[in-house]
C-alpha cells in the first residue's frame, strides 16, 4: 500500500508542485530496480565485501581502488541473547564487536555492525581486525566461509517521505551469519547499504 501511495504521488504530482518533488516516477523506479538488483546479488554470494568491490571497480574512482573499512571508534554493542543464539555461543563466551563504514574512495557504501567470536578465528585474523582497516570478509577469507542471510529489508521503501518523495540515505539492510564450511558460525553482521550505491542520475 505504501508503495502504491508513493507511486501515485510521483505519477500525479501537479506541475506547480514539481520543485517540491526531488525525484520523478521514472527515476524512482530505476533506483528501486538498482536496490533490488543489489539485494539479489548479495543474497547470491557469500561475501558482501566482494560485491561492494565489484561495484567499486565499475563505478569508483579507478586506479584499483580497494574497499576500506573505516572503524567507528567508541562504538560498542554488547551481544544480547539473540546475537549469542545466532553465533551459537554461551553467555560467558567472549564476543568481539566491530562497527565500520565501508568506503570506495570517499563514498560510504555501507555501515556494518559485526559481532564475532575471536576464538573461532586465527590470531592473525584477530590482529588484522583490531589494528587495520581491512574489511571483515577480506580478513577472514581463508576460512572459506559461507553466508546465510537472516533478513533483508528494502529501506528505500520503508524510509520514504510521502509528502516530499526522495531517496533516503539508507536503502537496504541485511542481517546475516557467516559460518565455516562445516556449519560453525563465527560472525553475525548487520549491514546497512546507502544511496551512494545508486548510480541512476537524479
Amino acid at each position: 500500500m505504501r508503495l502504491l501511495l508513493l507511486l501515485s504521488a510521483l505519477a500525479f504530482a501537479a506541475p506547480a508542485a514539481a520543485q517540491e518533488v526531488p525525484i520523478t516516477y521514472g527515476v524512482f523506479m530505476r533506483k528501486l530496480m538498482e536496490v533490488q538488483a543489489l539485494d539479489a546479488e548479495l543474497l547470491s554470494r557469500d561475501s558482501a565485501t566482494a560485491t561492494l568491490q565489484r561495484w567499486c571497480d565499475a563505478h569508483g574512482p579507478g586506479g584499483e581502488t580497494k574497499i576500506v573499512a573505516r572503524r567507528i571508534l567508541g562504538a560498542n554493542k554488547e551481544p544480547g541473547k539473540v546475537e549469542r543464539r545466532s553465533l551459537g555461543v554461551f553467555a560467558r563466551t567472549p564476543v568481539a564487536y566491530r562497527r565500520v563504514q565501508l568506503l570506495c574512495g570517499d563514498k560510504v557504501l555501507s555501515e556494518a555492525d559485526n559481532w564475532y567470536v575471536p576464538a573461532r578465528l586465527t590470531p592473525a585474523m584477530n590482529s588484522t581486525l583490531a589494528q587495520t582497516q581491512t574489511p571483515f570478509g577480506v580478513a577472514v577469507r581463508r576460512l572459506n566461509f559461507r553466508r546465510r542471510t537472516l533478513s533483508s529489508d528494502v529501506l528505500l521503501l520503508k524510509n520514504l517521505n510521502l509528502e516530499r518523495p526522495g531517496v533516503p540515505h539508507e536503502v537496504l539492510r541485511h542481517r546475516a551469519v557467516l559460518s565455516t564450511p562445516n556449519g560453525r558460525p563465527f560472525s553475525l553482521v548487520v549491514e546497512t547499504y546507502t544511496d551512494q550505491l545508486l548510480v541512476t542520475p537524479p
